[in-house]
């Protein structure tokens, strides 16, 4: 069996975690693969194995020129392998073969405030392309996968393949002290939550709270429509609230194991990893009580509050931190291995080939 892998998002975010991590174990599995994307960073993560092929392609994801003008010869190539896999949902006009994709959450048509009446009705075209081209659905929690069918209906059937911790995170290092640091991790979308987590923070230091609010990010690529939270956080002085810029994964790792608590206030997750980087690095996690946070972190040493409830938050955050010390957490190892990209990469192949 050959399988196409669609790599062209492999230094994407999210998505690009998820690819870039599963990968190994796709190619360490007996399948013949062709791998398209970016020759060099391709070649050099096939090691030149005569099984794999790589195609070169650097035709955007979700353009029009890979819906209605994707090359010729490449679509040849592609539809003499037996399937094609795309990590997204969006898939190149004129493969024949059987499409698998995977639709890590389905948020716009959720909250469509999100994205205007014209983003939507784009995006809604290619989850539907995507749920009729597809044989099969990969998403990453049970809750991604209720939405998903809700939108398509009885077909495709949706397997759940969880995203996991990258593996950077769970080598050994030396233990570190805890700072009176809180940890966020995300952007100032809305459905992220940082206005619930800055009102709470901020009502929390009148009362006796002395930690900082750490955001991992550039203030200036953040964007939303929350005017209200990016006012409050351009008053803030530098002694309440630090956006750290760009980050190495080292520095991240770091700022995981020092914080005091990372507080996750999302309104809408696919999965939220976040939490699990903070616990798998021995740091205690506050999270908002949505289905998604229930579902994935049930069983792990979590702190739930009411979502979008900031007076509940600002409570949470001073039971947890004010006065005592920074609590720790430490995962037993079945729990660490829950969700790991070995299994992830497992499932997908074996329904690939199924």
């Amino acid at each position: 069996m050959t399988i196409t892998i669609d790599c062209r998002m492999l230094d994407a975010s999210g998505v690009g975690v998820y690819l870039r991590e599963c990968l190994p174990y796709f190619l360490a599995s007996s399948r013949r693969f062709v791998l398209l994307g970016e020759p060099a960073r391709l070649t050099a993560l096939s090691k030149n194995r005569r099984d794999v092929q790589v195609l070169a392609c650097a035709i955007k994801p979700f353009s029009i020129k890979e819906l209605f003008l994707f090359p010729p010869a490449l679509l040849e190539k592609i539809n003499n392998t037996d399937l094609f896999y795309s990590p997204y949902f969006n898939i190149p006009g004129g493969i024949i073969v059987p499409v698998y994709a995977t639709i890590h959450d389905i948020i716009f048509p959720d909250m469509p405030e999100l994205t205007s009446r014209l983003g939507l009705m784009a995006r809604m075209w290619f989850y539907r392309r995507a749920f009729h081209r597809s044989k099969k659905i990969f998403t990453v929690s049970q809750f991604s996968r209720s939405r998903i069918q809700h939108y398509a209906g009885a077909a495709p059937p949706v397997v759940v393949t969880h995203i996991a911790i990258q593996p950077y995170l769970l080598k050994e290092s030396a233990p570190m002290n805890k700072t009176n640091t809180i940890l966020f991790i995300g952007n100032i979308k809305r459905h992220k939550g940082l206005w619930c987590l800055i009102e709470a923070f901020f009502q929390a230091r009148t009362e006796g709270l002395t930690h900082k609010l750490v955001i991992v990010g550039e203030k200036n690529n953040f964007r939303s429509a929350d005017t209200e939270s990016l006012k409050k956080l351009g008053k803030a002085d530098d002694s309440s609230v630090e956006f750290t810029g760009f980050i190495s994964n080292e520095k991240l790792k770091t700022l995981l194991a020092q914080a005091a608590l990372l507080v996750q206030p999302s309104l809408y997750e696919g999965f939220g990893l976040p939490p699990l980087e903070a616990m798998v690095s021995g740091t205690a996690a506050l999270v908002s009580d949505i289905p998604v946070f229930r579902e994935i972190y049930a069983d792990f040493p979590v702190t739930f509050f009411r979502v979008g409830d900031s007076a509940d938050l600002k409570e949470k955050l001073l039971s947890l931190l004010r006065g005592r010390d920074a609590p720790r957490v430490a995962l037993t190892e079945t729990i660490r291995g829950r969700y790991t990209f070995e299994k992830t990469a497992s499932i997908i192949l074996r329904e690939l080939t199924l």
